[in-house]
């Protein structure tokens, strides 16, 4: 990020959302709305305000695991650099303006509208953690399950806990860890899909930094079944067993607490060795490896670009196999797990692949289209409006006199045309007569 800033012709608007898109490929015109941050361009991030503030908070960016100032840098390489002011905890006392000595502070900012007129666009989304509702497998029900995010940020240094591992009830050091594999995914009643792996090289990524950090710890595994699919994974997950690392292939029955000690009552039943039946393991610390899920506000973003997802709630490419970077509106693509779960190599890759996309589309003077468009025969539209109610691409607009399309934004795809209750509605080049040739003149062979 802090080299992205400091690239000429880059702009980056952080802390902002998109709220309008329209156009077409090459002329889209964007509405980004800026959100106040109560803080002006002519803070330098000092901390001074910070320093005096009252009024706390919860880190997001650590997960919750410890609290933050109502005025916040959001985290260490954060661009830009300057403060923000949490106004659902901020309670209007004065003191962060009054010690700001460029007087960057100003509780009257309002958000900002900035249109731009842009060319293309890349949808890079990323990706939510899945959350398991509670009480499943003991999480949020039991304080020492955790998912990996916060297993994440509590071996990072910068983190809640200094890079050190401890349990959430005591803050000692657990001895005993358990991973449990496909928490909300590869599941008919949550998530079918797998998360391309992800979970099991994060799993055996932070039980490695464990194992290597405390060496006297027992760090178990609880799997379906290992994905290591990459260039040098499977090299990776065989050197972790080396060290000393456990891996069942289990199915867990239930988590039970220890209400005295918090020490957590796994029941498994190890499914390579049935002969064992169920079997009751204790541990202090259990973490939860959960699923790739698309990220909140991704429907906002679907119903502005109208794009479609997939049944797993992600982004529709043009061709899950042929073209996976391309949607079908031209001069929209997708980039990293926006189009689906993906590890940090398949993202860069497709990132690159989204901008060659774009690249060799935009190098051109001109756009070519095939003209394969709804054609409204206006002395037979009623002037219903379903058509315009139910076409993805609002390529239709209901005037007086019948509808009119747009051909421009109309991709051919017939939803018009099955929807149409009068028959007005036809496709060039796909019209029902051709067919009804075709279909006598096979008949007529026969």
């Amino acid at each position: 990020m802090l080299e992205g800033a400091r690239t000429k012709g880059l702009n980056i608007y952080t802390y902002s959302e998109v709220e309008d898109v329209e156009g077409f490929v090459g002329n889209f015109n964007v509405k980004i709305r800026k959100r106040a941050r109560y803080v002006t361009s002519d803070c330098n991030g000092c901390g001074s305000c910070m320093d005096v503030c009252p009024a706390l908070g919860a880190d997001e960016f650590n997960e919750g695991m410890n609290s933050r100032k109502a005025i916040y840098v959001a985290f260490a390489q954060a661009v830009p650099a300057t403060a923000q002011i949490d106004m659902t905890k901020c309670i209007k006392c004065g003191l962060c303006s009054n010690v700001c000595e460029l007087e960057a502070v100003d509780f009257d900012q309002e958000d900002e509208i900035v249109e731009l007129e842009i060319g293309s666009i890349v949808v890079a989304t990323g990706w939510d953690e899945y959350v398991p509702p509670k009480g499943y497998l003991g999480y949020n029900e039991y304080p020492n399950i955790i998912t990996q995010m916060k297993l994440e940020r509590m071996l990072a240094p910068n983190g809640p806990t200094v890079g050190h591992l401890v349990r959430p009830s005591d803050k000692e050091t657990p001895k005993r860890i358990l991973f449990i594999q496909c928490v909300g995914s590869r599941d008919l009643t949550k998530n079918t899909y797998c998360s391309s792996g992800v979970c099991c090289m994060i799993s055996i990524k932070n039980s490695k930094l464990i194992k290597q950090h405390y060496p006297e710890s027992e760090v178990t595994v609880a799997y379906m079944d290992i994905r290591a699919a990459g260039k040098d994974y499977e090299e990776y997950f065989t050197s972790s067993r080396k060290e000393g690392i456990r891996y069942i292939r289990t199915n867990i029955s239930r988590i039970e607490e220890d209400p005295e000690t918090h020490n957590l009552q796994v029941i498994l039943q190890n499914t390579l060795r049935d002969s064992l039946g169920l079997q009751k393991m204790e541990y202090d610390l259990v973490v939860l490896s959960c699923a790739m899920v698309p990220p909140t506000g991704i429907g906002k973003i679907q119903n502005i670009l109208k794009l479609e997802t997939s049944q797993d709630g992600f982004f529709k490419e043009f061709h899950s196999r042929l073209n996976p970077v391309d949607t079908k509106i031209p001069g929209i693509v997708l980039a990293g797990s926006s189009q689906g779960p993906k590890s940090i190599a398949e993202s860069i890759s497709q990132g690159r692949a989204a901008a060659s996309s774009l690249a060799r589309l935009m190098s051109k003077d001109k756009f070519k289209i095939k003209l394969i468009r709804a054609i409204v025969d206006k002395e037979k539209c009623a002037e219903c409006g379903l058509c315009e109610l139910n076409c993805p691409y609002n390529a239709i607009n209901l005037v007086k006199g019948g509808a009119e399309v747009d051909d421009i934004l109309c991709r051919g795809c017939g939803t018009c045309l099955a929807n149409c209750p009068s028959e007005a509605i036809t496709l060039r080049y796909y019209r029902e007569p051709q067919y009804e040739e075709q279909i006598d003149a096979i008949l007529e062979e026969t």
